[in-house]
């Protein structure tokens, strides 16, 4: 049985900071999401001083990069300390807050470049459209900041191991080292384009990009990103949901060969994204879309192990019937419900992405906004709800408070008011895809072409959406701020879920990171080393920098 524990002042301060930085780029992002919708739809017009792909930018990089990363950072720190009895070891603090300075530095650089409008180059920063150095030099700042808050967090495990040797590591810090390794390898690619050509090409020391080899390693990065994003939902799913339902982990072994699975197909699987692009030998291009396709397995066991564990649960309260314990599962607690509905769109997101994989279907879908439609599916539902989730509980933990019977109820309406929010903006996203309307571009009706006209009713249902994403958005820095600084004093549960006691014993080479780390190298190089090494040997004609805003 675990017992209850509280993580100490000095880890809760730690936590605390990453994860409010990450609420505050969330609010700021809020709004730029919201002048992109009402723009878009034509419903406003937007100032001379602040143009549409400005807040494109600002939208991409404060949710994609800021918001989650600072949470993910934050909410790790925070569970390596529960397992440990509270406590993070002088190294890994002290990891953690320069990681956490250096972050917040690079996010500042950023943010500023952006708003002074010399930045606007989206979430990609796809090349040759060239941003002022201080913006690709603020993400880099991101970058290593994230590593040396994971560096605190293998400090952490090293530490573990060394004091309990021959046993196998807390579930919860085995997952958060697995996260942090994905993150570690696959930021080595957008970490080089940054380093060796947007920085060197934007400071004017080379004339030219190749911009091939530029895309190629942002994709190396690109989509691994998503899992980055994902895992930390999945921990939430496999470790704290059984706990809040009263049930148990369902199995140790399946929970981490999960993330095994994820360290070893995430990266090489990135050309998926270039499918429409030429420089590419489709061979290639086929050997990602197989691993694409594969990397649904781990999904599908989890969709297998939440439901078995929902079950499990509700029998042990005497549900009986086919779906009897699905009346057993406390929906009036914001602490599950939110984390329920995150679950439940996650399924039509899986599917979305496997579509896009598909070597085909992508032809038809690549360019158009059904990818954002489907982007906003798995980052923004199923893994904000869920750190949504996280945070009802996990601030008022940290700061000494708790949750009060208006919060729980609120938690639960911004639950409600998010997902109506998302069924009228992705679903007019979608549908607009499919009527090919394309991605990446400010509202237009091409000197009013009728297919164009036709797109508009859709995107004002999109702005419809876009406005209850905002009010639900508004409502969850709200609560996270009265969770921070006024909800009354308390002791709030940090729920960790113990595992099942008739689950099978873990295999033990299910912890030799060595082993794994050596095939996901090996996968890597298989495929991307010749084609990397081709484009950097054969390279197509540099591009100068354009700004197009």
């Amino acid at each position: 049985m675990t017992q209850e524990v509280r993580v100490d002042q000095k880890a809760a301060k730690l936590s605390l900071s990453y994860i409010l930085v990450a609420f505050i780029g969330f609010g700021i992002a809020a709004i730029a999401g919201l002048l992109q919708g009402l723009d878009r739809a034509q419903l406003i017009t937007l100032p001379t001083w602040l143009n549409y792909y400005q807040i494109l930018t600002a939208h991409g990089v404060l949710m994609g990069l800021v918001f989650t990363t600072f949470f993910i950072e934050g909410f790790l720190f925070s569970g390596i300390a529960r397992v440990q009895n509270g406590k993070l070891t002088p190294l890994g603090l002290k990891l953690g807050w320069v990681g956490f300075w250096v972050m917040l530095i690079g996010t500042v650089m950023g943010v500023i470049t952006v708003l002074m409008n010399d930045a606007s180059v989206l979430f990609t920063f796809y090349a040759p459209m060239k941003a002022s150095p201080f913006f690709y030099i603020g993400a880099a700042l991101i970058v290593v900041g994230s590593w040396i808050g994971g560096w605190g967090m293998f400090a952490e495990y090293r530490n573990w191991k060394r004091n309990n040797p021959g046993k196998f590591s807390p579930l919860f810090l085995f997952t958060a080292v697995a996260t942090m390794t994905l993150w570690q390898i696959c930021t080595l690619g957008v970490a080089a384009e940054v380093l060796f050509q947007l920085i060197p090409w934007s400071l004017g020391m080379v004339d030219t990009v190749n911009v091939l080899l530029s895309r190629t390693l942002l994709w190396f990065f690109g989509h691994p990103l998503v899992y980055f994003w994902l895992m930390p939902a999945y921990m939430t799913w496999y470790l704290i949901m059984p706990k809040i339902i009263g049930g148990k982990v369902f199995s140790d072994s399946i929970t981490r060969l999960v993330f095994v699975i994820f360290v070893l197909l995430s990266t090489p699987i990135g050309f998926h994204h270039q499918l429409m692009e030429p420089g590419i030998d489709p061979k290639w291009k086929f050997l990602h879309v197989a691993l694409t396709l594969s990397i649904a397995i781990p999904s599908l066991i989890t969709a297998f192990t939440m439901f078995a564990t929902f079950e499990l649960a509700g029998r042990a309260k005497g549900a009986t019937g086919l779906f009897g314990w699905f009346r057993k599962l406390p929906w009036k607690d914001a602490r599950f419900f939110s984390l329920f509905l995150a679950m439940l769109w996650f399924i039509p997101a899986g599917a979305g992405g496997i579509i896009n994989a598909s070597n085909q279907l992508n032809q038809v879908v690549h360019n158009t906004i059904w990818v954002t439609g489907h982007f906003h599916l798995t980052i923004g539902t199923a893994v904000a709800l869920t750190f949504f989730c996280v945070s009802y509980w996990l601030i008022p933990h940290l700061t000494g408070r708790k949750m009060t019977r208006t919060t729980n109820e609120l938690g639960r309406l911004q639950a409600v008011l998010w997902s109506i929010g998302m069924i009228f903006m992705s679903g007019s996203m979608h549908t607009l895809g499919l009527l090919g309307g394309p991605r990446r571009t400010a509202g237009t009706t091409y000197m009013n072409d009728p297919t164009a006209l036709s797109w508009i009713p859709f995107h004002k249902l999109a702005a419809l959406g876009g406005a209850f994403l905002f009010f639900a958005a508004m409502l969850q820095v709200g609560l996270v701020l009265y969770l921070a600084f006024k909800a009354p004093k308390g002791e709030q549960e940090y729920p960790m879920g113990d595992v099942a006691e008739d689950a099978a014993e873990t295999p033990r080479i299910l912890e030799r990171w060595p082993v794994w780390i050596s095939v996901a190298v090996i996968l890597i190089l298989v495929a991307y080393g010749y084609p990397i090494a081709d484009m950097i040997q054969n390279p197509p004609p540099g591009a100068p920098g354009v700004r197009t805003w």
